[in-house]
Formats: C-alpha cells, sequence, structure tokens
C-alpha cells in the first residue's frame, strides 16, 4: 500500500478567495481542527499585513504538534527571511516557494522569461534551504507550462536543495491521464511530486488518484468549496476503493466532516470546538478587572500575546470601560485587533472636538502627540468624520488616498462599542488601521491614526 502524503490549505483557500473573513480565534481554531482530521500538513496563506499576520501564524505554528506548517515565501529574499520568522518556532515546517510556470503568467507577474526564472528560482531555492533544509516549489499553472520547463525547473529545485514541487492545474484544463504524464516526466528527476488539481471539470479526485499511480506522493486539499480538491471528497474514496488502487491515508473521515461543518456553519456556531464557545460568550469584564484577568481572557478567546501586547490591550481596557460597565468577549476582540499586533505608534491621539449639524459646516479640532510634542489641525469637511480627516492631514502635512473605510457595531445596544477600519493608499501601498470607541467618531480617528503609523513605520 502506497501511503499519501496529504497538505491541507483550508486556511489559504478562505483568504485567497475570500469565502469567509475570520478573526485570530478562527484561524487558530480552524488549524487545531484540521490536525484531528489526519492531515500531513496545514498550509498558511501568504503574508499581507506584516505585523498582524506574523504574530497570527507563529501563533498557529506553536499550536499544532507535529503537523508540518508550511508557509509561502514572498518570490525574494526578504520574503524568505520573512517567511521564517513566522514559523521557525514550529514542530515542523516548510518554507514554500510559488511560481509561475506558464510563458503568460511569467512575463505578466514577474515579467521575465523562462531562462531568467530558472536563475531566479535557482537563488531563492538555495537562500531557502540555508535557514531550512525543508523547502518545496509550488508550480502555479503548470498545466499551461511550455513543453519541457516543467520538469526542467524541477530538476533545477533539486540541484538547488528543494526536497519537494507541486504541480498545480490552475486552469482546470488536464484530464486525469494528461495531468498523471506529466508527474511521470518529473518524477524522472529524482525529486518528491505533490499535485494540486483542479475540479474545474468535476475530476478533481480522479486526476488525484492517476497522478498518485503515476508517482506522485502527495496532494493538495482544503475542507471549504471551491476549485480545490476536498478533503471530504479523496477521503471517501479511499475508503471505498484505496485498497483497490493500493492507496492509503492517514484522513480521519468523520474529524473532516466536522471540519466542513464547522465552516459551512460559522464558528460561533460549531459544536466540535476545544474552545467553549459558551464559556466565551458569557465573557464580562469590568472596572475591577486586572492585567491578569486580561490575559486569562485573551487565552480563554484563543490568542497567545506576549505581555507587552497584553499590557496595551489592557490599557486600551481601562479606557473604555470608563465609559462602559462591562465589556464582553466580542468588545475585548475588537480592543485586542486594536491595541495589540501593532507597529511602534509615532503620533498618539491626545483629543478632538468635533461640530456638525444640518445647518452648520461639520468641523474639527484634532490634537496628536509625536516625540512628546502637540500638534493640533483644524478643518472643515462633509461630515464630522470627514473635517476629521482633513485635521490630521493638516497635522502630518500629506493626504492620503482613502481606498477604504467601514463602519459597524461591535455589540448592541445603547452603550455599544463601535469598530472602524480604514485602509490608506501610500505610494501604491495599503495600510490598515482599526479603532474602537463607544464614539464612532473616535472610532474612526483612532483607525486612520493607526493606518497613519503604520505608513510612518513603514518609511523608516
Amino acid at each position: 500500500m502506497k501511503k499519501i502524503y496529504v497538505c491541507d490549505q483550508t486556511l489559504r483557500v478562505l483568504k485567497e478567495e475570500n469565502k469567509k473573513a475570520l478573526s485570530f480565534r478562527e484561524k487558530l481554531q480552524i488549524a487545531t481542527n484540521l490536525v484531528k482530521t489526519g492531515v500531513d500538513a496545514i498550509e498558511l496563506p501568504f503574508i499581507s499585513l506584516s505585523k498582524e499576520d506574523s504574530v497570527i501564524y507563529r501563533t498557529i505554528a506553536k499550536s499544532v504538534g507535529n503537523v508540518t506548517v508550511c508557509m509561502p515565501c514572498n518570490f525574494s529574499v526578504d520574503g524568505v527571511r520573512e517567511a521564517y520568522d513566522c514559523v521557525k518556532e514550529a514542530e515542523n515546517f516548510r518554507l514554500q516557494i510559488v511560481v509561475p510556470v506558464s510563458t503568460v503568467q511569467m512575463e505578466y507577474v514577474y515579467h521575465v522569461k523562462a531562462p531568467k526564472m530558472l536563475e531566479k528560482v535557482a537563488e531563492i531555492v538555495k537562500y531557502a534551504v540555508s535557514f531550512h533544509n525543508d523547502v518545496e516549489v509550488i508550480m502555479k499553472d503548470a498545466s499551461r507550462a511550455e513543453n519541457g520547463f516543467v520538469k526542467q525547473l524541477a530538476e533545477v529545485c533539486k540541484t538547488n536543495g528543494a526536497n519537494v514541487v507541486t504541480l498545480c492545474d490552475d486552469g482546470g484544463v488536464y484530464f486525469p491521464e494528461e495531468f498523471a504524464n506529466l508527474v511521470s516526466e518529473v518524477c524522472k528527476t529524482g525529486v518528491k511530486v505533490f499535485v494540486q488539481p483542479s475540479d474545474a471539470l468535476n475530476m478533481a479526485t480522479a486526476t488525484a488518484i492517476n497522478c498518485i499511480k503515476a508517482g506522485a506522493s502527495g496532494i493538495k486539499t482544503a475542507s471549504t468549496t471551491g476549485l480545490t480538491l476536498k478533503t471530504d471528497n479523496f477521503a471517501e474514496v479511499l475508503r471505498a476503493k484505496g485498497n483497490d488502487v493500493g492507496i492509503t491515508s492517514n484522513l480521519d473521515i468523520t474529524a473532516i466532516h466536522n471540519v466542513v461543518k464547522n465552516i459551512e456553519g460559522g464558528i460561533e456556531n460549531a459544536k466540535d470546538i476545544d474552545v467553549s464557545v459558551k464559556e466565551v460568550d458569557t465573557l464580562s469584564l469590568d472596572e475591577n478587572s486586572t492585567i491578569t484577568d486580561i490575559i486569562t481572557a485573551t487565552t480563554a478567546l484563543g490568542y497567545e500575546l506576549s505581555y507587552e501586547d497584553s499590557s496595551k490591550v489592557y490599557e486600551e481596557f481601562k479606557r473604555v470601560i470608563n465609559k462602559k460597565s462591562n465589556i464582553g468577549a466580542r468588545e475585548l476582540e475588537a480592543i485586542i485587533a486594536t491595541s495589540a499586533m501593532q507597529v511602534p505608534s509615532t503620533y498618539h491621539l491626545v483629543n478632538y472636538v468635533v461640530n456638525s449639524g444640518n445647518i452648520i459646516t461639520a468641523t474639527a479640532n484634532v490634537t496628536l502627540e509625536k516625540d512628546g510634542e502637540k500638534i493640533s489641525g483644524v478643518s472643515t469637511g462633509d461630515g464630522p468624520i470627514d473635517a476629521a480627516f482633513h485635521a490630521i492631514e493638516q497635522i502630518v502635512g500629506h493626504h492620503y488616498e482613502l481606498d477604504d473605510f467601514q463602519v459597524q457595531a461591535v455589540t448592541k445596544g445603547r452603550e455599544a462599542v463601535g469598530s472602524s477600519i480604514i485602509r490608506l493608499r501610500d505610494g501604491g501601498k495599503l495600510y490598515s488601521g482599526n479603532g474602537i470607541s463607544t464614539d464612532v467618531v473616535g472610532a474612526c480617528i483612532r483607525a486612520y491614526v493607526n493606518a497613519l503609523n503604520k505608513i510612518v513605520y513603514g518609511d523608516k
């Protein structure tokens, strides 16, 4: 019997296909539950917000035991170093170099032709191996690559130390026998081959079986909807026909169904979660709560914060609790998102005064502190929030493009806490900020300052 290696891509698929926005706790819980399904590896998404993502991924990496944590690297030496820092504390981990290999994708994404891509891959793989000896090269769009190039790249990968290559049918154009033929050719290089078939033609499971017969030793699956091979479908086929085709795995079909149910029904409504949702949802903190209570509560929510971040959460908690009688789980999570996992603050909000009405022009007076100096800005705008943003721009002397702006209530009732998300664009890059307050305008100002600090930090 040939035992197949299964890499689960659920977290990556959920993020890349924007199917479900997940909180820190939900990501951690999904990863924890995936371990129970018998998969051999869990793949994390690319780092998008370096400070926040790195904390989340480090926490997941340390929480999944001996299951391998796969971390994709942005296609640069800096990307390798950043990815390594996220997972280096995991019991087992793998660095992944993701490379487009079709002519169109190589020229469109990286503006290079095949010979230059071979050189670049060799350089980055060699650099990744200097950090860790488990390196995988994921060949995107392999089904549309020029004849012979995939095998040539696999040889380069093996020569420079990569121990796994993954072939992807992102275009969904391969029949089972076509993909199997490619696998057979690449296996001749001596490198270990994984496959990521597409279900665009409803043949992902059949394709995976054919590729395994042709020499593939691993597959990529996900416990969610989409074009990725479904973990439960593959497990069901092995349960019914595994002995006939000589293939086995560690997959637990019951645990897989539970994960699928949790994702489809929502983490908050799932019954098979280790963390007691009932206990978390009835969490209540008041003015007498200490920093020890805060650390205990954040741990119950699934967060693993440093003492420094816990102290930041506690300081923000004290500010908010002055305006409310108690704070629950959802409010605490909003505070964590605002206070922890942040860059050092260059600008601090001191105070603000906003005047608005239906017969006057909205005005805002905002005071920020930078390097011990208080700086004020006064401006008008199309509403109180717009006026406040203009006042901040007056202080910093720069206008940033507002790419996205969201306001929502974190909790219900007259004392509801408002949460704001701001995305500013600077030099083509996006910077997001979070802010919470019982005052919606205050939440927006805090979110803007939070994003502003990330821009300033990135410029240093």
